[in-house]
């Protein structure tokens, strides 16, 4: 008889819990979804009370990521990760400790997920999923997150990142400028730089630009340049001066 492990799915945006959430119900007999958390900190309370057996875990969270959250954790459960970002398929993620879902969670992952489980003995190994943790924080692996996800009324959007020519932070948000238009993420610019790949460049407090777009770069006062980008609107954006030797490396620039 298969076994039916208590559930809590955490992640902070509402869609992604619903969905995962109405994924799970077509597999009534491996998974019982008890609870729901919206951030670590709620989700630390739930798992701490309610002691479960899987935690569906979203790993970049505002204010502290899935990898933080279980660090907090006296008793890890089994984890199956949730991301966006290619960049976490490590092949430690394929071990009988942990497994993980790419986003958009389709419905055939989540079966090779109910198989693997079949496999499982059930003992949890804390230990050795916090070694992993740590490896990954501790890896310099080359990033390769391929798209960011905004949220546009009850609705996700991915983003190529490749379609992005740069982005723009505001006050309480950032603009994403792509070919098929503008969106806006709450994720502050600061934090995107940390997970983009190495063809973003951080030119200014407040831009962070795709160097694959860039047509064409001048020389400016004090210590600034005038890029020039190859999107839709030939945008030009003056650089910042604490940035001007970021940008004179990269190209070349005397």
């Amino acid at each position: 008889m298969n076994k039916r492990y208590s559930t809590i799915i955490i992640d902070d945006e509402a869609p992604a819990r619903l969905g995962l959430q109405n994924l799970l119900k077509e597999f009534p007999e491996t998974f019982d979804v008890i609870d729901i958390a919206q951030n670590a900190t709620e989700a630390q309370k739930k798992i701490e009370a309610l002691n479960p057996d899987i935690i569906f875990l979203d790993i970049e969270m505002p204010g502290c990521t899935g990898f933080q959250l279980l660090e907090r954790l006296e008793t890890i459960p089994m984890v199956i990760f949730c991301t966006a970002y290619d960049q976490y398929s490590l092949e430690a993620f394929e071990t009988n400790s942990i497994d993980y879902l790419v986003k958009p969670v389709k419905l055939e992952r989540i079966e090779k997920t109910v198989q693997k489980l079949k496999t499982f003995h059930v003992k949890n190994a804390s230990d050795e999923i916090l070694k992993v943790l740590k490896d990954i924080t501790n890896r310099k692996e080359e990033k390769k997150m391929t798209s960011i996800t905004v949220k546009k009324n009850d609705k996700l959007i991915f983003i190529k990142l490749e379609d992005v020519s740069y982005f723009e932070a505001d006050t309480n948000y950032t603009a994403i400028h792509s070919q098929s238009g503008t969106f806006l993420s709450t994720e502050s610019i600061s934090s995107l730089e940390k997970k983009l790949p190495d063809n973003f460049l951080r030119i200014h407090r407040s831009t962070i630009i795709n160097k694959d777009y860039v047509k064409e770069a001048q020389k400016y006062f004090n210590s600034r340049y005038i890029i020039t980008l190859n999107d839709v609107k030939n945008t030009s954006i003056t650089s910042g001066r604490s940035y001007s030797e970021n940008i004179k490396e990269y190209f070349g620039l005397f």
